[in-house]
């Protein structure tokens, strides 16, 4: 496992889950403020590396976005995701805090797996659903969330829920952040829409700690 600290989610959703996270399935960790930054798996680096964003912060993700938002939905165990523009397609397992406060990650794969962060809302709620992934292995390549930096406004993801409706969001914008400058308030914050994150790893590596040193965040809005 890379090192590095790793604090918990915001205070208030901090949590024991019922299980702890074995070892052989946290094989990243969370680093940065609110314990919200994704390593890679493996020791080295491999090729090719992650597409990057384009240049620019995102500060407000929906400022100036003319998409109208669905109306939330009840809550619903989320069970699959799908992004067409990048050719994801990838099942949804919950993840919590491990009993020192850390985020639980999803298993490295294959198959294909994300991780919903189940002390949050699930996807389709009003408020902010957050689902994290893997980048890449240096055993397997690239992960389920290798190309999330590829992402533009307006592409869709579809949320496949166990209630059978399946919540499909508008990308809003995707942000790459050093991991101490983690946007937790637009990541985890609370309110009327209904949101979604997806979060992995990105930006350069490094070669001594073995670990990307951004977070690659896409926000994305309920339309349907």
């Amino acid at each position: 496992m890379p090192t590095g600290d790793r604090p918990a989610p915001p205070t208030r959703r901090r949590h024991v889950p019922g299980r702890s996270a074995r070892p052989a399935v946290a094989l990243i960790a969370l680093a940065g403020i609110a314990g919200t930054a994704l390593l890679a798996v493996g020791a080295t680096r491999i090729a090719p590396r992650p597409p990057r964003p384009a240049a620019g912060a995102v500060t407000d993700p929906a400022t100036g976005r003319s998409t109208v938002p669905a109306p939330p939905l009840p809550h619903a165990t989320p069970q699959h995701i799908a992004i067409p523009a990048i050719d994801v397609a990838a099942d949804l397992v919950p993840v919590a805090a491990g009993p020192t406060g850390e985020l639980e990650v999803p298993p490295a794969g294959p198959p294909s797996v994300a991780g919903w962060y189940r002390l949050g809302v699930s996807p389709g709620e009003a408020g902010n659903a957050v689902v994290v992934g893997h980048v890449d292995s240096r055993d397997s390549g690239p992960a389920a969330f290798f190309a999330l930096g590829r992402l533009r406004p307006d592409d869709r993801i579809r949320v496949t829920r166990a209630d059978a409706r399946v919540a499909t969001f508008a990308v809003d914008g995707v942000g790459s952040y050093p991991k101490t400058a983690f946007p937790t308030a637009l990541v985890y914050g609370a309110g009327p829409v209904p949101r979604l994150r997806l979060i992995t790893c990105g930006g350069p590596f490094d070669e001594r700690t073995h670990s990307y040193l951004d977070n690659v965040v896409v926000y994305a809005t309920l339309v349907g």
